[in-house]
């Protein structure tokens, strides 16, 4: 049986036990996976209002502005929701790096035979 919200177009996004939603961030021009975040319905609601990124670290317990330190803010071209509504997609236009190492993106390293690699 589906869930309604498979089908509706009535924003209604499925937080998990932890009331979070997982987020990924891609460039809007390239499409290159920037980073991945995760987003209580605080942070969403300030995201969808300001056009700028916000998320909600796990590490600190608190809502935080990317590039709020850095200057590397997020600005959010187009945000989407997947089918069942538990996964955001956030086409953005980066400041700056994404990662806070300075790399653009997060995803920076691939596993090649078991070994981390740059590139």
């Amino acid at each position: 049986m589906t869930d309604a919200r498979d089908s509706t177009l009535t924003l209604d996004p499925k937080f998990d036990a932890n009331g979070l939603i997982t987020a990924v961030a891609t460039d809007a021009a390239t499409g290159e996976l920037l980073m991945l975040a995760h987003m209580n319905a605080d942070a969403l609601a300030k995201t969808l209002d300001s056009g700028e990124a916000w998320f909600w670290s796990r590490s600190k317990g608190r809502l935080w502005k990317k590039g709020e330190s850095s200057g590397n803010v997020l600005r959010v071209v187009e945000a989407r929701i997947d089918c069942d509504q538990d996964a955001l997609w956030l086409k953005v236009e980066a400041a700056g790096p994404a990662c806070h190492t300075g790399e653009r993106s997060c995803f920076f390293r691939r596993i090649d035979d078991g070994k981390l690699v740059r590139g």
